[in-house]
């Protein structure tokens, strides 16, 4: 089964020859070097570039690697690093580029695991001021992961960030209704490898695995971290408070009263960093609507994929109604926009009186789960597994009522139904039309 990732091919099209490195980020196992080197290389392929002005190297590739041995060969190929680990010569590899472009034709270099070239940067930003050179490259070491790498190019590189499979693209490799891949999708996420697998066994192995041995560990390295326990229950803190306001104090408490360990806010603070560089994590601000202005805290957290996630607690958390609020969070970055948590303050009526019998109104602050924002286009959103009462529904479109702009208030809702407006003009729609259909809103 081969996923198309069109939203991800049409970012790298839109980006095609416009002068600048082409950096494919993500988090392990998400399809990058599939992206570039199969599909996005088939697109160039048909619209008729030829296989010879389109150079494909994998960095950890003994067979590629063996191509560059004839250049400078009284030179290592291979420069080795402890670990048993090594970078490949830089010198030769632009060796064998100029060898193969020596021509004023245009060429498209396709770059897999970078971060495995000596000297990658430098050697990237100097193949860039070649003109006819079309650079993109992907890597998944700690340091290529981490979300501050366009920075490393000094401003001429840009970003195309691949997600695991959002649910329109699971759904592409099932032959079951959207009610049968929801419950699959909602325990074992969407790293396409673990998607085609066919037993849940293998799939929760791999999942596991990959959590432990791949995630944690590069973050560990990577950050040279100590205190290797005490990474792994910041994960687990994490994982279990999805769709939770979360501030580092709570956590630190949590350490101390359910831990029995010490541990500072500002240690905490770096362990949330760490697994943002890495992609596994998103630390999502909330923004104040009326006042217009970010808050420090709290904040939310939502992972890059619920397999990873659901592994590391041992499956023994699958709530469905936060992991629905972070699969739609998932679902608007998938579809390029911005995110925010939303806090609207305002002041409502009790019922209390005070001395002169005037009802007494008291000040509260109401959530609105997403501020989607892309150009000048902005959505409300709030994620409701079920709206079964009139008192629920008063609870859930309650924020949204008092947002007093011309955008888009949605309430996307578990319920099979269609599409309706109320008479404030909140929109209630069903989850899976939602996920399936872009165009729906």
């Amino acid at each position: 089964m081969e996923y198309s990732r069109e939203v991800y091919v049409n970012r790298l099209i839109e980006r095609k020859e416009n002068g600048l490195i082409k950096i494919i980020t993500g988090a392990r196992r998400v399809g990058k070097s599939y992206l570039m080197n199969e599909l996005y290389y088939k697109y160039l392929l048909n619209i008729g570039i030829p296989s010879t002005n389109i150079i494909r190297f994998a960095f950890d590739s003994d067979e590629d690697i063996d191509m560059l041995d004839s250049y400078f060969p009284e030179e290592p190929t291979k420069i080795e690093k402890k670990s048993n680990t090594y970078y490949v010569n830089s010198k030769k590899f632009r060796a064998y580029v100029k060898d193969r472009t020596n021509d004023p034709n245009r060429y498209y270099l396709l770059l897999d695991e970078v971060q495995l070239l000596d000297q990658f940067v430098g050697t990237l930003n100097g193949l860039l001021r070649h003109t006819n050179y079309d650079i993109y490259v992907t890597g998944s070491n700690s340091r290529f992961l981490s979300s501050d790498i366009a920075t490393e190019f000094k401003g001429r590189g840009t970003v195309v960030h691949v997600l695991p499979l959002a649910f329109s693209e699971y759904m592409q490799g099932k032959d079951v209704t959207p009610e049968k891949a929801w419950r699959e999708y909602i325990v074992m996420g969407g790293i396409p490898i673990v998607a085609q697998m066919k037993s849940e066994e293998e799939k929760i192995s791999y999942l596991k695995s990959l959590c432990e041995e791949t995630y944690l560990k590069d973050i560990i390295t990577h950050n040279g971290i100590k205190k290797k326990v005490e990474l792994g229950d910041t994960f687990d803190i994490l994982a279990s408070m999805i769709g939770s306001p979360v501030n580092t104090r709570k956590i630190t408490d949590t350490f101390r009263s359910v831990l029995d360990k010490n541990i500072t806010m500002d240690t905490i603070g770096n362990y949330i960093g760490y697994f943002q560089d890495a992609f596994v994590v998103s630390k999502v601000k909330k923004y104040n609507i009326k006042g217009r202005r970010y808050v420090g805290a709290p904040f939310k957290i939502y992972f890059e994929d619920l397999g990873v996630r659901n592994a590391r607690l041992n499956f023994r958390q699958v709530e469905e109604t936060h992991i629905m609020e972070n699969i739609l969070y998932n679902e608007l970055r998938f579809r390029g926009f911005n995110i925010d948590v939303g806090e609207i303050k305002v002041s409502e009526k009790t019922n209390r009186i005070d001395r002169n019998n005037k009802p007494i109104y008291a000040q509260k602050a109401l959530e609105v789960d997403f501020i989607a924002s892309k150009g000048n286009q902005k959505l409300y959103i709030q994620s409701a597994l079920s709206m079964d009462s009139v008192e629920k529904q008063v609870q859930e479109k309650r924020s949204l009522y008092y947002i007093d702009d011309s955008f888009k208030k949605i309430v996307v809702v578990k319920n099979g139904l269609n599409p309706m407006y109320d008479e404030a003009g909140v929109m209630t729609i069903d989850l899976f039309d939602f996920l399936l259909d872009t165009g729906c809103i």
